[in-house]
């Protein structure tokens, strides 16, 4: 393990022209974080300011660190899940100077204490994917929030805790949902999400899809991209839900919905999407199919209760990279992906480029909004902030633009029109 104290700690330096390669390659295909780099570059925005970022290393990832320092800031970054890091591009990172500290495969101890090291000096912002940072500070450091302006937010489950957190009367800083902003939820969560899981899966175990029985529990944006793509591959894609209005939408798009416990009876492949624990349990394996592979795309491993799947197995044995296969006692064999962290970054890489590039963006803009309103003396209220609406145009506008595409605009006439209360029939 390569270690500078107080400057990087990653698995290999010497993998750093791969991971640099890989962030090339991600750079070419984000074309509105480029753009913003290019507005920013000679302002430097962010001069004087420290972010300390706890989201996954991966090469998009690296132009979002990248962009930022670019513009001025000073960065010290950590891996958001002891198995989602691309130990290449943290090296690439390492390699150029940023203060970084992750690698694949960390205990939880490993994992906090990467935490730890980003704020052994205090930052003035904060930016997360599932607010472990944000707890990090308010739990054991919460006189650090004194010197702390924002964050920013970048998953549902996050977001949700978050505005928990502020219900509560507990929330220490303004934290930016940049979850919920549409360019980031509708595009990386649905069309990301969906693509990214199929890829994990097919990397963990190369089964065909087509024909097999699908399980997605969960059918908010990240379960419907992964029963969109499902379907695209040929299953026959089975939904289990809590939601009744979520279910209606799944059985309105064609698919089948029933409890989890019918559904482990007969399905062939499963994925988790709900951010909520205990989604398939003890009792549920033991129903499922002798083979059934199982897998979790939510950001915490807790969907699938592997405590309890022990505990009815007789023999646990990894069978290639990123699958386990537990032997039941009563002879069936299940496969576990990715020890039930997320699948599509565990085992594969993580969303494209091309949508990570609106939701980086939308980072970018919450942490340029957060210096902006600093510096104009605006207040800045402990609370879950949503980005502007506007600003989701701005982006979706400039993601066309770079994929020439062109779209109509309101006339004058129709603008006026549109806020017309006195028109009628």
């Amino acid at each position: 393990m390569d270690h500078k104290e107080g400057a990087y700690k990653v698995r290999d330096l010497s993998l750093a022209d791969s991971g640099r390669r890989k962030i090339e390659w991600a750079e070419s295909r984000m074309p509105v974080l480029a753009q913003l780099r290019e507005e920013y570059r000679q302002s430097k925005p962010f001069k004087g300011y420290k972010i300390a970022g706890c989201l996954h290393v991966t090469k998009e990832t690296a132009v979002l660190v990248e962009t930022f320092q670019d513009c001025g800031a000073e960065v010290a970054w950590s891996g958001c899940n002891p198995l989602s890091t691309n130990d290449e591009v943290a090296a690439a990172l390492a390699q150029n100077g940023t203060e970084i500290y992750a690698w694949y495969g960390q205990s939880v101890e490993e994992f906090y204490w990467s935490i730890e090291r980003t704020i052994d000096k205090p930052p003035h912002l904060t930016l997360d994917d599932g607010a472990d940072l944000i707890f990090t500070v308010h739990k054991d450091h919460p006189d650090m929030s004194e010197h702390i302006i924002g964050g920013s937010e970048e998953t549902t489950t996050g977001v949700h805790r978050l505005r928990a957190m502020a219900d509560d009367g507990k929330l220490l800083y303004p934290v930016f949902a940049v979850n919920d902003a549409e360019t980031k939820w509708d595009f990386d969560n649905v069309y990301g999400t969906g693509q990214s899981t199929i890829d994990g899966i097919l990397r963990a175990t190369s089964v065909l899809i087509a024909g097999k029985n699908f399980v997605v529990a969960g059918y908010g944006h990240c379960g419907r991209g992964v029963a969109m793509r499902a379907k695209g591959f040929g299953a026959n894609v089975i939904v289990t839900e809590v939601k009744p209005t979520a279910a209606l939408k799944a059985t309105l798009e064609g698919f089948r919905v029933m409890p989890m416990d019918e559904a482990a009876e007969i399905g062939d492949i499963f994925v988790t999407a709900t951010g909520m624990k205990d989604v398939i349990t003890g009792h549920h394996f033991i129903k499922m199919r002798d083979g059934a592979v199982v897998s979790n795309t939510g950001h915490y491993d807790v969907e699938l209760n592997l405590k309890e799947l022990a505990e009815i197995s007789s023999d646990v044995r990894q069978i290639r990279d990123n699958n386990r296969e537990y032997t039941l006692d009563n002879g069936k064999k299940i496969f576990v992906l990715a020890e039930g962290r997320l699948v599509n970054l565990a085992a594969a890489e993580g969303h494209p480029s091309e949508v990570m590039d609106m939701s980086f963006a939308n980072q970018f803009m919450a942490h340029l909004k957060l210096v902006q309103m600093y510096e104009a003396g605006d207040s800045l209220e402990p609370r879950v902030i949503d980005l502007p609406a506007e600003l989701d145009q701005e982006i979706a506008a400039i993601k066309l633009a770079t994929m020439g595409t062109g779209i109509d605009q309101l006339t004058d006439e129709q603008t006026a029109y549109a806020t017309d209360y006195s028109a009628g029939t």
